[in-house]
């Protein structure tokens, strides 16, 4: 199929052991040796990876041993035909973290946390990606009383300060969450990434992530939140994926729960031209009940929604479309959209 001016991506956990928050894995682990060439034969062009991913065990390496693993991995990625698109410190399963990373009460941790941080640009500098990646996972509490919020937004502002003072060539994507791991998280919403990212030293360099789950999560339809990033130049990478209702954070194949709400998140993108300025980026896991031999079907069905669903919205009658809205006939734009998704 068509895969018009898009560059897709996803990570090597999404190629996933089946473990959930209420049971252990069902499938054996695959390698990262094992998985990149998966990825281009499943249609993607780029790789996302967390730190630990790209090295391993990296806070027992020095930093000229970071540095070559880095270099290897480079030419593994380029090797199998792929781009490294973004590096994400995983600051969520230390033990030291387990209260919060940058805004954890102990400055200990604040300062393990910024260290690991600069570990990850100094992996992306290798890598030949500006993107850093911030899911700010354990930036929150479990009981408000445990720490001040305003606090610790200063806290997570100067964190990033920290990030961009010490590589002016890098940019920082926020990826914001409601909740889990923690039951309240500071950073949310898309707003509230944004907002963050306009109090920083650079607000230039500083731009947010939409993932589907959650926005849904948090009560929002994906493709506003990503709309709001798109009319303030702000929305610099996607995590699409799908949600049933309000529980667990899922990564739902894409537009496996809800069609429609899939079709508004590619309508919002194509209609903005978003192949300028992001690649397209899955965080989906396939269900639990697979098969390891088929575990990655997942990535391929999320992949040709995607593409299908480009092929619909550039179908649709735009005349027809604009005379309803013209004529506040809504009824009729309804059944248009409909029609399309039904195949009409």
């Amino acid at each position: 199929m068509e895969k018009y001016s898009y560059r897709f991506s996803f990570g090597p956990w999404n190629i996933h052991e089946g473990a959930d928050p209420f049971g252990p894995p069902v499938r054996p682990s695959r390698s990262l040796d094992e998985k990149l060439p998966l990825v281009r034969q499943l249609g993607f062009d780029a790789i996302q990876l967390h730190d630990d991913d790209a090295i391993p065990n990296l806070d027992d390496l020095s930093s000229q041993q970071l540095v070559q693993a880095a270099r290897d991995l480079r030419r593994q990625i380029e090797d199998a035909g792929l781009t490294t698109e973004w590096i994400a410190p995983r600051l969520w399963e230390d033990a030291r973290t387990i209260d919060g990373a940058f805004t954890a009460n102990d400055p200990a941790v604040r300062a393990y946390a910024s260290d690991r941080a600069r570990k990850s640009i100094d992996i992306a500098r290798e890598m030949d990606t500006d993107l850093i990646l911030l899911w700010l996972a354990r930036e929150g509490t479990y009981i408000r009383e445990s720490k001040d919020g305003a606090w610790a937004t200063e806290r997570l502002i100067e964190a990033v300060n920290e990030l961009l003072a010490y590589d002016p060539g890098i940019r920082i994507l926020i990826e914001p969450k409601p909740n889990e791991p923690m039951d309240l998280a500071y950073i949310p919403t898309i707003g509230h990434g944004v907002a963050l990212g306009m109090f920083t030293s650079d607000p230039a360099r500083v731009g947010v992530l939409m993932e589907s789950a959650h926005a849904v999560l948090a009560g929002l339809d994906p493709s506003d939140e990503m709309a709001f990033a798109l009319g303030l130049r702000k929305l610099w990478g996607v995590h699409l994926n799908d949600q049933n209702g309000l529980k667990f954070d899922q990564d739902r194949s894409f537009g496996s729960v809800d069609l429609r709400r899939a079709f508004n998140q590619v309508r919002v993108l194509d209609e903005h031209e978003y192949w300028n300025v992001g690649m397209v980026g899955f965080d989906v896991k396939t269900m639990r009940t697979q098969k390891a031999e088929r575990a990655t079907a997942h990535l391929r069905n999320s992949l040709d929604v995607f593409l299908r669903l480009v092929g619909v919205v550039r179908s649709m009658d735009r005349q027809a479309v604009s005379a309803a809205i013209d004529g506040r006939d809504y009824e009729e734009l309804d059944h248009l959209v409909m029609n399309a998704l039904l195949g009409g």
